[in-house]
C-alpha cells in the first residue's frame, strides 16, 4: 500500500465513523464496528508514521508493516 492508498483508507474509515456516530443510539453491532474502525485507523496512522520515519532515515518506506492491533492500541499517548 502506498501513502495515497493508506490516507484514502483512513479518510474512508473517518467518513464511516462519522456516519455511525451521527446515528444517535448505537446497537451492539454498531459499537463493535466503531471500535474496529478506531483500531484500524490507529494501525494505519502508525503505518504512515513508520513510513515517514523510514524516509527520514533514507530507508525504504515500503518495508514498513502494519503492526498488530494489540501493539498499536497499547501505545501511550
Amino acid at each position: 500500500m502506498d501513502d495515497s492508498e493508506i490516507r484514502s483508507r483512513i479518510d474512508a474509515l473517518v467518513e464511516e465513523e462519522h456516519r455511525l456516530r451521527d446515528g444517535g443510539e448505537h446497537t451492539a453491532d454498531q459499537r463493535t464496528r466503531l471500535r474496529q474502525i478506531e483500531e484500524e485507523r490507529d494501525q494505519l496512522w502508525d503505518l504512515v508514521r513508520q513510513r515517514d520515519a523510514k524516509r527520514q532515515y533514507d530507508e525504504d518506506p515500503d518495508t514498513a508493516e502494519v503492526r498488530p492491533r494489540s501493539e498499536v492500541e497499547g501505545y501511550l499517548q
